[in-house]
């Protein structure tokens, strides 16, 4: 088993959380960061639990596919991909500036969901793992949500917030996992990489 895993994510936090539990890992990337993005549409009348775990099914046969035709030495690869869900409804990545703000203006008093699915394949194996976690926020002023938007920091953030940034502020209680909540649930994923021999 090789010494070290793939990871087909362009999310700098999934690099930082698996290096923090001493994974070895190359990053395995798109050649289309538009076309990996296209992976994530939804489907009309989709709960968000399917959604996620249909979209990380997609991306990790896309990156087997790069894995193949790129010819690079084999080892264990693994995919992610986190939504934000109130109620039934999905809150994906914001489209722009204005989307991120009224996607605030939702999450603001209420308490949410952050569903993120993890897949493995190693050699002919996949294992796939479902972590979810409840997010209440504080209420939000406009204030608030302008100064975030000023931020950037939603940019790229499903439910337009990132939990280990300034939108900390915002978030009255957690339950569940906050590094799922972050993208990437480590002791899920942990289990995942045992089952597929990954020290």
């Amino acid at each position: 088993m090789a010494g070290f895993i793939y990871l087909a994510s362009q999310s700098p936090r999934r690099r930082q959380l698996l290096e923090q539990i001493g994974v070895r890992l190359e990053l395995l990337l798109p050649d289309d960061a538009d076309a990996a993005e296209a992976l994530e549409s939804e489907r009309a009348g989709e709960a968000p639990a399917a959604y996620v775990r249909r979209v990380t099914r997609l991306k990790l046969d896309d990156a087997l596919r790069r894995l193949r035709d790129r010819r690079l030495p084999p080892a264990p690869l693994l995919c992610a991909d986190t939504t934000v869900a109130l109620g039934r409804h999905i809150l994906a990545k914001p489209r722009d500036a204005q989307d991120a703000g009224a996607m605030l203006r939702r999450l603001s008093g209420q308490t949410h969901r952050v569903i993120t699915a993890v897949a493995v394949q190693a050699g002919a194996a996949r294992h796939e793992v479902l972590s979810s976690s409840r997010v209440r926020f504080a209420i939000l002023s406009d204030a608030d949500i302008a100064d975030y938007i000023d931020s950037g920091e939603w940019a790229g953030k499903a439910g337009a917030y990132a939990i280990q940034g300034r939108a900390a502020a915002f978030i009255e209680h957690i339950s569940g996992s906050y590094s799922g909540i972050m993208g990437l649930p480590l002791f899920e994923t942990a289990a995942l990489l045992r089952q597929a021999g990954v020290r």
